[in-house]
């Protein structure tokens, strides 16, 4: 196993990514949990988009989104995504690569319902990712889904979280003359142990 101190120290690493989130929350001017995620769609061409990472949980990384979006379409034909999360303040960042599995329970529920009204009726009224005809016409949607919803709208069928089940993750830290550390946790499937290299920057 490689000799590995101080912010890359630890032998979980999910803890390692939780525990760099949360410096990243104090020094990042917005958005520290954002994650650029990427996807592929039929022709195997690449999607890129930011989304927010809401939850690191002991073996996977959850977000929420509408299955019906570009995302959520690309995600259910391949089952597997990736992401980059990237901090300019620490100058640091985390790349995870894997299987993905929907989140549909009482957990996106809770988190369904944290959310500010808003975005609860915004997420009734959004086709995500389709073509929209105008601003007026999304609009019109809002308040009719607050009409048939009132103050209290529950997490609509098609929308609900993703969990990234990751069977790769680089720890990156930026180095003097761009000798960066760099070190890749890597495993064939979820039921087995992490193999740890550390890589040429």
């Amino acid at each position: 196993m490689q000799n590995r101190s101080g912010i890359f120290a630890g032998d979980d690493p999910f803890e390692i990514a939780r525990i760099w989130l949360k410096e990243a929350e104090r020094t990042e001017i917005n958005d520290a949990n954002a994650i650029a995620l990427a996807t592929v769609d039929a022709d195997g061409l690449p999607n890129a988009r930011m989304v927010l990472l809401k939850e690191i949980e002991p073996e996977a990384f959850v977000f929420y989104t509408n299955y019906g979006s570009a995302k959520g379409r690309e995600i259910a034909a391949s089952g597997k995504a990736a992401f980059v999360m990237h901090w300019k303040s620490l100058r640091r960042q985390i790349r995870v690569r894997g299987a993905t599995r929907r989140e549909e329970g009482p957990q996106a529920d809770a988190y369904f319902a944290s959310r500010s009204l808003q975005s609860r009726l915004g997420a009734w009224a959004s086709h995500q990712s389709r073509p929209l005809q105008s601003r007026a016409s999304l609009m019109a949607e809002v308040a009719k889904m607050t009409a048939r919803h009132g103050h209290a709208p529950a997490r609509p069928p098609f929308w609900g979280g993703i969990r990234i089940v990751p069977l790769e993750i680089e720890f990156w830290a930026d180095g003097a003359f761009r000798l960066h550390d760099r070190f890749r946790w890597r495993r064939d499937n979820a039921s087995v142990g992490w193999e740890i290299e550390r890589l040429n920057p």
